[in-house]
């Protein structure tokens, strides 16, 4: 099957005996014979089924008299067709298939969907399909976005390669056997498309000439920036680099709690001072919005007034702020309000939408993403400069690590490129790999146009399929009796809105149309629940429907938790032996990603495995058989034991402890800080700091971030102390830390801690007490201004 085709969507089937027939078959021939395949197709669901399918349509013949239309105003076939090429594809031309001379009665708008009409009978087959195949052509050269057009010109010259990298298109891995494997299993051309900076006709992603500079410029026009920058190590390179360049030593910066762990490498960097913000909590344990009320200048002033970092600061006029949009759980602000309050506070704004790329392509996320905040929106002096990172490996189609970031400047703190760029050349390579640039132009033109917004529906279409099964699911359980009445749940609202009638409706009951183009049944309502928040407001934060949070039984929202539970690391643990890999796992929770990728096929094997879990709990089946791998590595823990047993140990151990409680105590009474983060850091590569049990670690001070994952969000900053004995950080540490002794197997993954192989015990990273210095909880700075940091020595190591 050739890589390109062209649809022929008439009412004739091509064995029909007519002369017209005759003449589409030897237009098909004509087509065929320029080395496009086609697509005949006689009825309307056939040309819908192939335009859903085949992406790499060139052209299409439709007639407007085509059978099976369906449009709401019983619009011809045709219609219907055109409309549909229309949401799915930009710019593919269109030729309407005429039997008569009826082009007067075609709709005005018709005229602007096609690029000519074909009556088959008037012209030779070659010529008409000459006109397709041309325009066919046209298109295909169109398509392709400049650096990736660019690359496969510099191709297909087949040019000797001189310059680096060594292996000068694949050759050098020829010589040799294992090359030769990674030769074979690559392949040559993208070999050949790993080239070297030397290559001057592909423009530089420094100083953003040429072809590259040209894509950059394509893709801020497509993502709704004034700059964009192409970056080619994740979303982490883009929170440092934007960090580094927004604020200085020494200048205050307000930081989301719930930020990523490159976000305080930036800190580090920089030598900024964080104050940071704290998110709200539910009862599952996942980290929610920050508040409107913890925004507002008033409560930021009193939080920068109140921060021991603060006071040594060189003001404390905040000169940066970031936060996380949309959250690891899918929860995403109203970006104009929530930059508007920011702004009384700081001139420059960072969203980290790292997972959230795509919201410019959907109507749902109107207003929700960062290049949404711009001088139409958000009007007057006041306006802060607006930087959004992104990874677009993630959820759009690019290779791994490839990002970017997007900037919308404001007066009140001017972007100048060449400045911003010395920020992007400290954390960027001069070594770029060339495919991966090719990918993030690649990812622009797929959102370009109708194609994106199709793309990203799709993936909401199917995520809300998923939502809505999953609760009929459960209802059918509970109607049915023979069975214990319990299914995991769906962390979304139990009921909706019809802004047109009022009208309430079950979410499961609720179209499916409705859902996916109206934002307010997303909305997370003040005091609802179903969410848990408290202290929100109407419209401040809403959840996005591709990122599915699917529930155990044991704990609801509000943090009441039953006498029986399933944790969800139980839960996932199975899906894994299934090769389902889920993206996150909490404690009663845990979270799949709805993305462009997903088939009903895919998320049907997820329910699937979810009532075959239900099943094996029901029915109480042995641990063995259920987590072979488990019960194999450790025999004398689990060896006897049921599912069900292993969930309720498991549960009781959860509930006994309150973990869920002792997280939220751990996120909502932040440790105090005593060191800014550089600091720490100068003294972790000098020495001077030690690994300290849990049971050893009260009242000393981080030398580097601890983060559990779940729930993924630092407990623990560098230069913060970690607090009395029983306070909120070392209850729920050594809470984990027990958990991991008592359930092998299941533990947390914890970044910066270090786990003694012979006791199990946790071991985190403390500054080495300096001689000259009283204990953390009364000392005193040895230099007492910024000006006098600035002047002294780093600390050295004890000798």
């Amino acid at each position: 099957m050739r890589d390109n085709a062209v649809l022929v969507a008439v009412p004739e089937h091509p064995q029909d005996d007519s002369t017209g027939v005759d003449q589409l078959n030897r237009i098909r021939g004509a087509i065929e014979s320029q080395g496009y395949d086609v697509r005949w197709v006689v009825s309307v669901s056939d040309a819908e089924a192939v335009l859903r399918t085949e992406a790499g349509l060139a052209a299409v013949l439709v007639a407007w008299h085509l059978p099976g239309g369906h449009d709401a105003k019983d619009e011809p076939g045709g219609a219907t067709v055109l409309r549909a090429i229309e949401r799915r594809f930009k710019d593919l031309p269109v030729f309407l298939v005429m039997r008569d001379d009826s082009l007067r009665e075609l709709p005005l708008w018709v005229s602007q969907s096609v690029v000519g009409y074909v009556w088959p009978l008037e012209d030779t087959p070659a010529f008409i399909a000459g006109r397709i195949t041309s325009a066919a052509r046209t298109y295909q050269e169109a398509l392709l976005p400049p650096f990736f057009k660019a690359l496969r010109r510099f191709d297909d010259a087949h040019e000797y390669s001189w310059h680096t990298p060594a292996h000068s298109g694949g050759v050098a891995f020829l010589k040799s056997p294992v090359g030769r494997a990674f030769h074979d299993y690559f392949g040559e051309r993208l070999l050949r498309s790993d080239l070297s900076i030397s290559v001057g006709e592909l423009g530089s992603l420094f100083e953003h000439t040429g072809p590259i500079g040209e894509a950059e410029r394509n893709a801020a026009r497509v993502f709704g920036s004034a700059l964009t920058f192409f970056v080619l190590h994740g979303d982490s390179t883009c929170n440092r680099l934007v960090g580094h360049f927004s604020v200085t030593r020494d200048e205050i910066a307000l930081v989301d709690r719930n930020c990523h762990k490159s976000v305080l490498h930036g800190l580090v960097v920089s030598g900024a001072r964080p104050v940071f913000l704290i998110p709200t909590r539910n009862g599952y344990g996942l980290a929610g919005p920050l508040p409107p009320a913890e925004i507002e200048a008033d409560a930021v002033a009193s939080r920068i007034a109140g921060n021991p970092l603060a006071r040594e600061a060189t003001s404390l006029d905040c000169q940066y702020a970031v936060f996380t949009n949309s959250t690891y759980d899918g929860l995403c602000y109203d970006a104009v309000s929530t930059a508007r309050s920011f702004a009384a506070s700081t001139p420059r704004l960072h969203f980290d939408e790292a997972w959230f790329a795509y919201a410019r392509f959907h109507p749902l996320y109107r207003g929700r993403y960062g290049m949404s905040v711009d001088e139409n929106t958000l009007p007057g002096p006041e306006r802060p400069t607006v930087f959004a990172t992104q990874s677009t490996h993630k959820l759009l189609a690019a290779l791994s690590q490839a990002a970017m970031v997007h900037v919308r400047p404001a007066p009140r703190a001017p972007v100048e490129d060449a400045r911003f760029n010395e920020a992007l050349m400290m954390h960027g390579t001069t070594s770029p790999l060339y495919p991966m640039i090719a990918s993030l132009d690649v990812a622009t033109g797929m959102m370009d146009g109708a194609q994106g917004r199709w793309l990203i529906d799709e993936a909401v279409t199917e995520a809300i399929r998923f939502r809505q099964e999953m609760v009929r699911i459960g209802r059918r359980i509970e109607a049915a009796g023979d069975r214990p009445p319990w299914f995991f749940g769906v962390w979304q609202p139990e009921a909706v809105t019809d802004p047109a009638s009022g009208t309430r409706l079950p979410f499961d009951e609720a179209s499916a149309d409705l859902l996916r183009t109206e934002p307010s049944c997303w909305h997370l309502e003040p005091d609802a629940d179903w969410h848990g928040f408290p202290g929100l407001t109407e419209g401040h934060c809403m959840l996005d429907p591709i990122k599915v949070t699917l529930t155990c039984p044991g704990i609801d929202a509000t943090g009441d938790m039953s006498d029986w539970g399933i944790p969800a690391r139980v839960l996932t643990a199975y899906l894994d032996t299934r090769k389902i890999v889920v993206e996150k796992t909490d404690s009663y929770t845990t979270l799949v990603l709805f993305s462009m990728g997903i088939t009903k096929g895919k998320w049907g094997t997820l329910l699937d495995a979810l009532m075959d879990f239900k099943a094996y709990y029901d029915e109480d089946a042995p641990l063995d058989r259920v987590l072979p791998a488990l019960v194999g590595e450790y025999p004398q823990r689990y060896s006897g034991r049921t599912l069900r047993q292993l969930c309720q140990e498991m549960h009781d151990y959860l509930r006994s402890v309150r973990l869920v409680a002792l997280l939220d105590a751990a996120f909502e009474e932040l440790p105090e800080p005593v060191e800014p983060p550089q600091l720490c850091y100068q003294r972790l590569i000098r020495g001077g700091t030690e690994r300290v049990r849990l049971a050893d670690a009260a009242g000393r001070v981080a030398a580097a971030m601890v983060t559990v994952t779940p729930p993924g969000i630092p407990v623990l900053m560098p230069g913060e102390s970690t607090g009395a004995p029983d306070g909120p950080l070392l209850r729920y540490l050594t809470a984990l830390e027990t958990f991991d002794r008592h359930f092998p197997g299941f533990r947390s993954e914890t970044h910066g801690v270090t786990v003694d192989s012979d006791t199990g015990d946790y071991l985190i990273e403390c500054l080495r007490p300096q001689a000259d210095e009283v204990p953390s909880e009364s000392r005193t700075h040895s230099a007492s201004t910024p000006a006098q940091r600035r002047g002294s020595e780093p600390v050295r190591p004890p000798q």
